[in-house]
């Protein structure tokens, strides 16, 4: 039997409609794609034709997951989902699962992201304040042990992305001794100041396109499945200098706030004084912002997904923006400089 991609795909596509057939017992329904997904994983929507039987009575719709076990590991998103939900997070119902072959059957939280809620010109403010409620509510059920240390190890992986994709494969540009060492510095900088930052859960990935605008107990929170135990402004970070939406900082200034005014009420471990919060959060989104592009740019060169690219300047200005202020961080700024062939920038430092 030939092993084809093509094949390969016939096979999966037969094997999740018998699955989707025994848990239906005979009900009809049409399945169609519901997301793309950077990933390998795939999502279709399931809409009954019929009512379906039990447990499945009133649902209209619900989601399947299809995630091949030799490239994705759902039990991670089985895994989080509970943890979630333990802590009052709207995340998809989990209906069945079948984990050898990569199979979920989900809950439908709909098809109206954040991202597309505010295209329509939904009220930001009061989307921003539910997902930093809902934030909240995820930290404040930190259980130190329950997911994986976004440790060292982890940190330098996610900024390797960046001189290997973004410098070398993107841009042509071959490291010269000096600026190796100057990222080795910089990266060292980084990665303290992440480890020194108080630890609770961390999705990852708390952006518009992964927050779902749903009727109760907004957001609907999805593509979890990455989390971890890691600093307590990454999420704040991902929500508020987001690379597919971006605000002006005046208004990042007034939901951090609001962010950390909840969090000090819900005595979670931010800094004590604002400023300092603020320090940790500029300084996360470097160590963000750096692996982020170097993602869309492997998505590109790796996987042929040229959609993210058109994000990069965005993210780019997010790091150019902290670098310009921060001494130790002036290096990384000037070889952005270098890289995008700029003239050398002059900003304020802290």
């Amino acid at each position: 039997m030939s092993n084809s991609p093509v094949t390969a795909d016939l096979s999966r596509s037969a094997a999740l409609a018998a699955w989707l057939d025994s848990l239906f017992g005979g009900t009809s329904y049409a399945m169609t794609p519901a997301s793309a997904d950077a990933s390998f994983r795939r999502y279709f929507r399931v809409a009954f034709q019929a009512p379906p039987p039990a447990p499945y009575a009133g649902e209209p719709s619900l989601i399947v997951m299809d995630a091949p076990p030799d490239k994705e590991d759902c039990r991670p998103f089985i895994k989080v989902a509970g943890l979630l939900h333990g802590c009052g997070v709207n995340a998809p119902k989990i209906y069945a699962q079948e984990v050898a072959q990569g199979f979920l059957l989900l809950g439908d939280l709909g098809a109206t992201t954040y991202q597309t809620a505010l295209e329509r010109g939904a009220d930001a403010q009061a989307l921003y304040l539910d997902a930093i409620a809902a934030l909240v509510a995820w930290q404040r059920g930190t259980e130190p042990q329950a997911l994986p240390p976004y440790d060292e190890a982890l940190l330098r992986r996610e900024l390797d992305l960046f001189p290997d994709w973004f410098v070398a494969r993107h841009c042509g540009h071959e490291l010269r001794e000096a600026e190796r060492a100057m990222l080795e510095r910089t990266f060292a900088l980084l990665i303290a100041a992440a480890r020194a930052q108080p630890q609770v859960f961390v999705h990852r990935d708390y952006h518009v396109r992964n927050l779902m605008d749903v009727a109760e107990n907004r957001p609907g929170v999805l593509d979890f499945q990455d989390a971890v135990v890691g600093p307590i402004t990454y999420d704040l970070v991902s929500l508020l200098r987001d690379a597919y939406v971006a605000w002006d900082e005046e208004q990042q200034l007034d939901w951090a706030i609001r962010y950390w005014e909840r969090a000090r009420a819900a005595a979670l471990p931010v800094a004590v004084r604002f400023d300092d919060f603020w320090r940790d959060f500029e300084w996360m989104g470097v160590q963000r912002h750096l692996k982020v592009v170097g993602i869309f740019a492997r998505l590109w060169h790796r996987d042929g997904k040229d959609a993210y690219l058109a994000e990069v300047p965005r993210v780019l200005g997010y790091l150019r923006q902290a670098c310009a202020r921060y001494s130790e961080l002036t290096p990384l700024l000037r070889f952005l400089d270098v890289l995008e062939k700029r003239e050398p920038t002059i900003g304020y430092t802290f």
